[in-house]
């Protein structure tokens, strides 16, 4: 696990820095209608990173894995990051992230790899599994900094 959390951290320096070199108007431009800016897109990571820490404390204090799901257009559209400061957004999201790998890094190996046999993985992982296949929280820890780098990857 020391992998994804040094993975986590450096992906946490690199796109720090290049995420605040991008102007605040440039971060609000969005490149369709229908596409969301750099700014939705940090929000969008910021509700996705304030979700999964709760549902990863729970996780480690459970032998299920159900949580509640979240509409991640109507978050980004209440919020309206858009009107946010830029820089603002981008220190949150690294803060949030930050947090979230010394929880990882806390957690016990036999938490972590521990299988979970009851799970909405199949509704609310970004790689989704059949509900019928036990999973674990390193597969749902894994899963969400992948969901962070495509996003991240997204943003140009």
């Amino acid at each position: 696990m020391q992998d994804l959390i040094d993975d986590l951290n450096a992906t946490l320096r690199r796109e720090s820095a290049r995420l605040l070199a991008i102007s605040d108007d440039a971060a609000a431009r969005r490149p369709a209608e229908d596409k969301w800016s750099a700014k939705e897109i940090i929000g969008h990571l910021i509700d996705s990173a304030t979700n999964n820490h709760g549902r990863f404390v729970r996780a480690a204090l459970s032998d299920e894995m159900v949580f509640p799901g979240y509409d991640q257009e109507s978050w980004v559209r209440v919020q309206r990051h858009n009107e946010r400061s830029w820089p603002d957004l981008v220190r949150l999201w690294e803060l949030l992230n930050h947090n979230i790998a010394a929880l990882v890094g806390c957690m016990s190996p036999d938490s972590l790899s521990r299988l979970r046999g009851t799970h909405n993985l199949d509704q609310i992982a970004w790689r989704t599994l059949p509900r019928t296949d036990p999973v674990t929280l390193e597969y749902f820890v894994r899963d969400y900094v992948a969901h962070m780098q495509h996003h991240l990857g997204q943003i140009e």
